[in-house]
């Protein structure tokens, strides 16, 4: 699938006000396109990236970008394609979150799927690696760059082994890409959602305690980019709950982790 740019009258730049311009990964559902529905309404000129062309074209208002994160040449024609519309309209970059990402569980870890890891670890990392390569250098002044986190990152889960050490890399990247970016007056935020409603996690098959909707994490992290928040974590009695149980003792939050079918 090629990178496109859609010429369709649904077109963002046919409407908008904003010269501000924001992109957004995995827009086609749950979190990035509730953002992407939100920063529309707020006026926004709105580049939506995702593989689903049709997906893209039906959110009103926004410009789709079609491209896979997980092919570095087309991340880089998407790249050109964005150069050229911001140009041409006159726009300024001032917000990417890099939302798209997977999550796949290691459900047999003594016949340990290294096949799965590196699917997980490539979407969720490798592939930000690029898109940062791409579409850092199109960022005007005083923008933010927001990377997908997870709440996962604060604590070790059961079959997590994948999806969690792939957030905590991007939780390392964050960090790290903060202190450099700052010279260049570039923010960075990190965003650690609990558990939110959407076609990923519609997939689990255990409890979500605390679960939110996408349209309400989408307002959590426009409202943390705004501020400029370093880290974007919510809702916040979840997340919270994590970090104290974190601060325990390393066996007693082994016990209360582990599964009860190995404990006995």
């Amino acid at each position: 699938m090629n990178s496109s740019l859609s010429d369709s009258p649904t077109s963002h730049e046919l409407t908008t006000k904003s010269k501000e311009a924001v992109l957004i990964t995995g827009a086609s559902s749950g979190i990035g396109l509730a953002l992407a529905l939100q920063y529309v309404e707020q006026g926004f000129y709105v580049f939506a990236c995702g593989r689903n062309e049709q997906k893209l074209n039906s959110i009103k208002g926004a410009t789709p970008l079609v491209f896979d994160i997980n092919d570095k040449e087309q991340i880089q024609q998407a790249a050109l394609k964005l150069a050229t519309s911001l140009k041409q309209n006159n726009l300024s970059l001032t917000m990417v979150i890099l939302n798209a990402g997977s999550c796949e569980y290691i459900n047999d870890p003594v016949h340990f799927d290294g096949a799965l890891f590196e699917r997980v670890i490539q979407t969720n990392v490798i592939s930000m690696g690029y898109c940062l390569e791409h579409f850092l250098p199109l960022i005007g002044a005083n923008g933010r760059v927001g990377l997908m986190s997870s709440s996962a990152t604060y604590l070790p889960f059961p079959k997590a082994e994948a999806y969690g050490a792939s957030k905590a890399a991007v939780n390392y990247l964050a960090s790290s890409l903060r202190l450099d970016l700052k010279a260049h007056g570039i923010g960075v935020s990190v965003i650690c959602p609990g558990f939110v409603k959407t076609p990923l996690t519609d997939k689990n098959d255990f409890a979500m305690p605390m679960q939110i909707s996408a349209d309400k994490a989408a307002s959590e992290i426009i409202n943390g980019m705004n501020k400029g928040q370093s880290e974007i974590h919510f809702p916040k009695r979840f997340t919270y709950l994590l970090k104290c149980i974190a601060c325990l003792p390393k066996a007693v939050v082994s016990r209360m982790l582990t599964p009860s079918a190995d404990k006995a």
